[in-house]
């Protein structure tokens, strides 16, 4: 049918279009590469710095963003938690790139397992992103208004749809996840590794990316998930039926996988020696599996008759073996290889097998078991009696096959930053009831408005965080119904499942942050009278404590204990290894603590409320004890 949109043919885009059926090869992200177009026609063309490279517009953009630090903080929300005081499992409600900086320095190399489901950049996607490559940070978020007066990002405006029409198309999605994918390395442990979900819109760039932040060597594997089962426009060119999961490693180790356990076979032969099973061949088959091929595997072994017996093929041919001569020769003189004649004459030879222990092999990139896309909806429905509540939601299946394939173990820690409706948080809670572990999860999500005409929205679910907080708590509820019903769940078992989850949220420092740019001596003056006393009017003790744990490198499950001291109330972090005072100061709480000897205290410096012999005094018992002290 033609255009009937009431203008003239549009000659320019004719001739691109003409241009761009003949010679792809000199577009980029739908416009003309000019120094391509000069290069395929032959004309002289030197590149500056030729080197393989992934470059998009913006990049030098997406590392200032990077590099910035922030001053924002993590507040806890007890009244929307689960168990506040006794979980280690949390969900963090922010913009995760700003929440990957808040954690940086509390989880440094302690993730063993990250998992993300990012936007596909399949052109109705909304994500953040600079939408001009030539301006500053600073100046883009001025201008689009996405700062409050102190500097800090709002929730407004914050994305931008990512149309296929854009000139930076792919570039927007690269800035976007280049970033956060190299903020989530440095959480990585050194056998940490990553799972990133992705479709065919960017899983070209996905890899050269992550080949650029982990190293190529780091690579694992693309598994391929068969995210369809049946269904599918007959209409449609092609059907597609699998989408991808990228697999890095932090580290080089090639354990980073678990494997499939295989249960041991009966032991049913039998020789001098004692009970036995055949094994593989040795006999190497295949490719490069002749003489000519590896001359230094053919070689004669015994036959217990004294026999040479050589590497033969089955079709006749001169082959080699398996193993070297001094592996061969080793379980030849054992006694433990079995020979079985052909009808010319040569040999089969195979490896007896004596131990009973179960066997284990690699698991296979082609995922066809681990549940469908359709799969994934369905457990939501089922935990929001028969609402559809989230869209495309990863099926369970497929996240606890991650989660095993990762070798997670007990008080391991899986992230996922891009976190939907919470499947993951759904996937380590049934895990750990499977497999009476106690997995940890970090479960980030941007609190990003509901569509208004979806089932979430007219249902009361107004944002994605609030799907995915009350996901987590019917996932618990589910599991505690279970427990009640179940007389066999836990029966007779020391395991106590962690069925509990805290609540925080990105929010503003609590304490005043230095404005660097001051341009007369009044406003100088102003603010050094300001900063007399560091803490906002607004903020609250308990705010403030994880705010300092989180800057001093302590994680939010850190054991926090409140202690009395002549009515005065201090906080023990970690057992005594650091002290936080944040109401009172008095000789006795100082001496109190002293006696205590933690590595670390720290104190609010309003709380010597002008008394410079009372704060000398304790700075020096401090340094006696070998205390680190610091006041804010």
């Amino acid at each position: 049918m033609e255009n009937m949109n009431g203008k003239s043919l549009n000659i320019v885009e004719q001739k691109k279009a003409m241009l761009q059926n003949a010679m792809p090869e000199v577009f980029t992200e739908g416009k003309i590469d000019w120094e391509k177009f000069k290069a395929t026609l032959g004309e002289e063309l030197a590149f500056t710095n030729e080197r393989y490279v992934l470059n998009w517009a913006g990049k030098s953009e997406a590392f200032k963003v990077l590099q910035t630090p922030t001053t924002a903080t993590l507040v806890p929300d007890r009244a929307e938690s689960v168990n506040f005081d006794s979980t280690e499992n949390i969900f963090i409600e922010g913009e995760n790139l700003e929440v990957l900086k808040v954690l940086q320095k509390s989880y440094f190399g302690k993730i063993k397992m990250i998992y993300i489901d990012p936007p596909y950049n399949t052109g109705n996607d909304s994500f953040i992103y600079p939408d001009r490559f030539a301006e500053s940070r600073e100046d883009y978020l001025k201008r689009i208004g996405d700062k409050d007066e102190e500097g800090y990002l709002l929730k407004e405006g914050l994305f931008r749809k990512n149309s296929k029409d854009s000139g930076h198309y792919h570039s927007n999605w690269l800035s976007m996840m280049y970033p956060r994918l190299f903020l989530a390395r440095n959480l990585l442990s050194e056998d940490g590794v990553i799972f990133v979900s992705i479709d065919d819109h960017e899983v070209h760039n996905l890899r050269v990316v992550m080949n650029e932040i982990f190293g190529e060597e780091n690579f694992i594997a693309t598994f391929v998930w068969q995210s369809k089962k049946g269904g599918g426009s007959d209409s449609s060119r092609v059907v597609i039926d699998q989408e991808y999961v990228l697999c890095f490693g932090k580290g080089e180790s090639q354990n980073l996988l678990s494997r499939i356990q295989i249960e041991a076979e009966e032991l049913d032969q039998e020789d001098e020696k004692g009970k036995y099973r055949r094994g593989r061949e040795l006999n190497k088959w295949g490719s490069n599996s002749r003489r000519i091929d590896r001359p230094t595997m053919f070689f004669p072994i015994k036959h217990p008759s004294g026999e040479d017996v050589f590497p033969i093929r089955n079709d006749g041919v001169e082959g080699c073996w398996r193993w070297g001569k001094k592996k061969m020769f080793q379980i030849v003189e054992q006694g433990d290889v079995g020979f079985v004649k052909r009808e010319n004459g040569t040999f089969i030879v195979y490896e007896k097998i004596r131990s009973k222990d179960p066997r284990s092999k690699p698991f296979r990139t082609w995922l066809t078991e681990v549940g469908a896309t359709s799969d994934g909806s369905k457990a939501v429905k089922e935990l929001f009696e028969g609402k559809k509540i989230f869209d495309f939601p990863k099926p369970l299946e497929l996240l606890r096959f991650l989660i095993e394939l990762g070798t997670i173990q007990d008080e391991d820690i899986v992230v996922d930053f891009f976190g939907g409706s919470a499947s993951i948080a759904q996937a380590v809670l049934e895990y750990n009831i499977q497999n009476r572990s106690n997995i940890r999860f970090i479960c980030v999500q941007i609190d990003e408005k509901a569509d208004e005409k979806s089932e979430a929205y007219t249902n009361g679910y107004l944002t994605i965080t609030s799907i995915a907080t009350e996901r987590i708590r019917r996932s618990i509820s589910a599991i505690k119904i279970k427990q009640e019903t179940d007389n066999d769940l836990f029966s007779g078992e020391d395991y106590r499942p962690d069925l509990g989850f805290k609540i925080f949220k990105l929010k503003p420092s609590n304490f005043k942050i230095w404005r660097g740019t001051i341009d007369t001596p009044e406003e100088l003056t102003k603010q050094l009278d300001a900063f007399v006393d560091l803490t906002k009017p607004s903020a609250l003790e308990e705010n403030m404590l994880y705010e300092i744990l989180l800057k001093t490198g302590r994680d939010l499950n850190s054991k926090v204990e409140k202690i009395a001291c002549d009515s005065v109330e201090y906080y023990s972090i970690n057992s005594g290894e650091m002290v936080v005072m944040l109401s009172k100061i008095t000789d006795s709480l100082i001496q109190e603590v002293v006696d205590k000897r933690p590595q670390k205290v720290i104190a609010l410096n309003k709380l010597f409320e002008g008394n410079d012999q009372l704060k000398t005094n304790t700075v020096l018992q401090m340094k006696d004890a070998g205390i680190d002290f610091r006041t804010i």
